[in-house]
């Protein structure tokens, strides 16, 4: 989430471009996160040579050799801005197009990235105003974006808004990847939740990375991601790039019009929150995603597609709009039975309606399952986050600590098998038998099942209120009696 300070910086960036002559928003989009990512990648060598030098090791993978030393953010800055915009141009951005190894997602997606500053004032201008930025580490490129977009008319109306962070780190602590896990995000957009997963692993399996193996599965074979559009595949590889992960399969694939043949099975954990764009022509969509669900919806047509992606025994969680919960269409009903009956259906997180806003305002929840291809839904854990630490409108502001619900949810999760079979339906959380649950036509809203505690009244004879309106009366009279005596 992007804080007022940053906000304004980001706009003066934005206002620069716009004046400099470049109004096309995803280009400016796109000069703006290429400068910051040369200056993140000049300050990851930096911290790489800062750990090379307490050890008194050579620095390893450096991101620089003495031969492209003069291509770094704090070289190439220094200079007059005419020389600046030649270095750039002319040196920088070849290099940068050659970065990852060859057949690596980062060089196939960085190969058509052009550099379109068009003069030297407008490049230094630019390079002091993200100077100034205050990147703290984080998914700053996302962070940007999702703000870019707010200014992209068509943003919403394209899909194309970005799930918030403390939302994907949320579920993504929920259903804890291991070092052994294959991740896939089939919209994956600007790898939020494949960033989030990497950064889940690196902080909680540390000595397991230490093994050659597995190290090498975390860099080039356990994040993969799917996506239409160009421009978000290049933020992706840049963001993947940047915590670590050399070599991630970031791919161009329209998910729901292309076959899934060649990843059925594949993966052990998809992390997704698809688009909600509505509904596709039928020969837009991919033929045996047709044989599986029969609907347009996109909703209904990427869960389906997750179960495909899923190998046996692998594990989902989807953000999907409250409609698929309830929707009464024969095919929202098929695939409600479907994760109830055939699969094994773990939990229903209903989250705040305001948690997408200012792009999207629909109500959303997360659904996460397992794949069996033979039943196993148990009792069903359902969960309502009424708060998520933020406004719920547009502006989506910080509240005080303490004002989100999402601590108690992990730790309510934590003990989902446990002391959570006590919790009752008036409850916050609570769990439902599948008996019930296939008894309400597979609706898996969570008022369906909450029972709502209603004040008990005390059933009162029509004498006896009557006999306490007489009472009533004869005090005001007595009272008012009294005034006038004291009225004189």
């Amino acid at each position: 989430m992007i804080g007022g300070e940053l906000r304004n910086r980001i706009d003066r960036v934005w206002d620069a471009f716009w004046s400099g002559g470049i109004s096309n928003p995803l280009e400016v989009t796109e000069q703006i996160t290429y400068l910051m990512f040369l200056r993140l990648l000049d300050e990851l060598h930096a911290r790489r040579e800062r750990d090379a030098a307490s050890g008194g090791e050579l620095i390893k993978d450096p991101v620089f050799t003495a031969e492209t030393e003069r291509l770094r953010w704090c070289r190439f800055t220094a200079e007059k801005p005419a020389d600046m915009l030649a270095i750039v141009g002319d040196e920088v951005f070849p290099w940068l197009r050659t970065l990852g190894r060859d057949g690596s997602a980062f060089a196939h997606h960085m190969r058509d990235a052009r550099f379109t500053v068009p003069t030297a004032a407008l490049l230094a201008r630019a390079v002091r105003m993200i100077d100034d930025l205050a990147l703290d580490g984080r998914d700053t490129k996302g962070d940007l974006y999702e703000y870019m977009l707010s200014r992209i008319a068509t943003a919403g109306q394209n899909g194309q808004f970005r799930t918030p962070r403390h939302i994907i780190e949320v579920i993504v602590e929920m259903m804890a990847p291991g070092p052994d896990d294959e991740i896939c995000d089939p919209a994956c957009g600007t790898a939020g939740f494949l960033v989030a997963s990497a950064a889940y692993v690196s902080r909680t399996h540390r000595e397991a990375l230490l093994d050659p193996g597995r190290r090498r599965h975390f860099g080039t074979a356990m994040f993969h991601g799917f996506d239409f559009d160009r421009t978000m595949l290049r933020i992706a590889s840049m963001n993947m790039l940047l915590h670590e992960v050399e070599q991630p399969d970031i791919r161009y694939r329209d998910s729901l019009a292309e076959s899934a043949a060649e990843d059925a099975g594949r993966y052990s954990m998809v992390l997704a929150n698809p688009p909600f764009a509505g509904s596709l022509d039928d020969e837009t969509i991919a033929a045996d995603l047709r044989r599986t669900v029969r609907t347009r919806k996109t909703e209904l047509l990427f869960l389906a597609l997750v179960l495909r992606l899923l190998r046996p025994g692998g594990r989902a969680a989807v953000i999907v709009p409250e409609g698929v919960l309830f929707g009464s269409t024969r095919a929202h009903r098929d695939l409600r039975r479907t994760l109830v009956e055939e699969q094994q259906l773990e939990a229903v997180v209903k989250l705040p309606g305001g948690v997408f806003k200012p792009y999207a305002g629909v109500s959303t929840a997360v659904l996460i399952f397992r794949r069996t291809d033979a039943g196993g839904t148990g009792d069903v854990w359902f969960y309502e986050v009424t708060a998520d630490g933020y406004t719920l409108d547009d502006r989506r502001a910080p509240l005080p600590a303490g004002a989100s619900d999402l601590p108690d949810l992990l730790a309510r999760w934590a003990h989902r098998d446990g002391r959570e079979r006590e919790r009752a339906r008036t409850d916050r959380s609570f769990r439902v038998p599948r008996e019930e649950i296939a008894a309400q036509g597979y609706d898996l809203s969570l008022n369906r099942y909450r029972r709502v505690v209603h004040e008990e009244l005390e059933f009162r004879s029509s004498t006896a209120i009557l006999d306490d309106l007489e009472r009533i009366e004869s005090e005001i009279q007595q009272g008012l009696s009294e005034l006038k005596g004291l009225l004189g």
